[in-house]
């Protein structure tokens, strides 16, 4: 019986000694787990610091060529609109130009009128 308890005893710490290293090693990968995950965080941290400063100068590039595109539709559209009077405006000032240009020629254009 004492044999008995002995080689249970001795069963026993073998088993306690075999966990004690397999939860030493498990802390140790546990710690090395940490750390590699700790790393690959605060690297993802700084990755979304930089693209959200990215971001924000891009917003403002997006802004400022939409207030461009805004004002050029504008524009575009007086144009457009004002289109015929410009033309009629041009087309009196060549009709004129030619008569000065007639005038200078020697052309009388007081009879004409």
């Amino acid at each position: 019986e004492m044999q008995e308890a002995e080689v249970v005893e001795k069963n026993a710490q073998e088993n306690y000694e075999k966990m004690t290293e397999d939860a030493s090693a498990k802390r140790t990968a546990d710690s090395k787990s940490i750390t590699e995950k700790s790393d690959a965080k605060a690297s993802t941290e700084e990755s979304l610091q930089t693209e959200k400063e990215n971001k924000k100068g891009l917003q403002k590039e997006h802004m400022a060529v939409l207030e461009l595109l805004q004002a050029l539709h504008g524009e575009c559209d007086w144009l457009i609109s004002n289109y015929d009077a410009r033309k009629e405006a041009r087309t009196g000032e060549i009709d004129a130009l030619k008569q000065a240009k007639d005038v200078l020629n020697g052309a009388d254009y007081a009879l004409l009128q």
